[in-house]
């Protein structure tokens, strides 16, 4: 990937000398360069809002509430999981971090998840199904409230961000069930034995 960055740099310089226009290519990089610390700066603000809120349902338990509150459903679908409370406890924890839009916060929940149902695997060196779900669902990335988005297209001057959120929550919403749908086929075809 980082040669294909840098063929693409490459031929952008050789096409502005070229057409002589490497004054414009010049002034289009301090612009992207200024708008990018614009979008980091707003971004930084609202992920600090969103982890915040996330740091305190997790310590007043409102998080472990949540997680208490879809761990039946998550038995249906993980239900080689029934002993591994912590893996669920993470998953639930993963999950309901997605669905508000905060990957950064949902990812060491996730990593910790797999790491629950590594300790549990009795064969290493191949992820079981429980795994292969929780990875295809996590990758889907359901969210209610795309809380990044939100804030990148607020910083960048979008007068109403939230009317992405209908959109989003169908389309995550597909994506999550597709995923499912299909880590579920793939078990029963190919699954961990």
């Amino acid at each position: 990937m980082n040669y294909i960055f840098a063929f693409l740099i490459v031929i952008s310089f050789i096409c502005a000398i070229i057409n002589g226009k490497m004054d414009v290519m010049t002034d289009e990089i301090f612009q992207g360069a200024k708008k990018a610390v614009e979008i980091s700066f707003g971004l930084i603000g609202i992920m600090g809002f969103w982890l915040g809120l996330v740091k305190i349902a997790e310590k007043s338990g409102l998080m472990e509430i949540f997680a208490k509150i879809i761990n039946k459903p998550l038995l249906l679908i993980f239900p080689d999981l029934k002993e591994n409370k912590k893996a669920l406890s993470n998953i639930a924890l993963n999950i309901s971090a997605n669905a508000l839009g905060l990957c950064n916060a949902a990812t060491p929940f996730g990593i910790k998840a797999m790491e629950n149902m590594q300790e549990e695997n009795p064969k290493k060196d191949h992820a079981t199904n429980s795994m292969c779900t929780f990875l295809a669902i996590n990758t889907a990335g359901f969210q209610i409230v795309p809380a990044t988005v939100l804030a990148i297209l607020a910083s960048n001057g979008m007068e109403n961000p939230s009317q992405i959120i209908i959109p989003t929550l169908i389309t995550t919403s597909i994506a999550f069930v597709s995923a499912l749908f299909f880590a579920k086929i793939l078990e029963k075809v190919r699954g961990f034995k």
